[in-house]
């Protein structure tokens, strides 16, 4: 179940939802984390797009996975930021290696608990390889963004 993301007025900017990502936000809306796979060689892509790199003629198809991961990389954001997240530095931005093929990495907020604060964790905590899962927040009716929490 997706919480509530608070969106004050000139709230953070939403990324389009074009043809390409349709399938991969209509999923976050119903709590499920998707990308694309090559429909020849069956490796998993991230960011979504029209053709595989590993197979040109073949039209990438989309698929759920686990939403389980490990942390890859992480970074803090301090200021100066954008105004709707000045007050909420400094926070956690990871990047996740994929459970099924740690080759792929999404970006998103680590969080303290579901619907926590994206600044609640210390960065002082935060270990590479610390396995995480994806956790959804609702930012409109359209966008669920993909956050993260430890998987323990």
């Amino acid at each position: 179940m997706a919480s509530e993301l608070p969106m004050p007025a000139g709230g953070p900017l939403l990324p389009p939802i074009d043809a390409d990502a349709a399938p991969f936000w209509e999923g976050a809306r119903r709590g499920e984390l998707r990308v694309q796979q090559c429909a020849e060689t069956g490796r998993l892509l991230f960011p979504p797009r029209l053709r595989s790199p590993f197979a040109p003629h073949a039209e990438p198809r989309w698929v759920a996975v686990s939403g389980r991961g490990t942390i890859w990389s992480f970074a803090v954001p301090h200021p100066p930021l954008l105004p709707w997240f000045a007050d909420l530095a400094p926070y956690a931005v990871i990047a996740v290696a994929l459970e099924e093929d740690p080759r792929v990495r999404l970006i998103g907020n680590l969080l303290a608990r579901p619907g926590g604060a994206i600044n609640e964790v210390d960065a002082a905590t935060i270990e590479i390889g610390a396995r995480v899962r994806v956790v959804f927040e609702r930012a409109s009716e359209e966008i669920h963004l993909p956050r993260w929490v430890l998987d323990r």
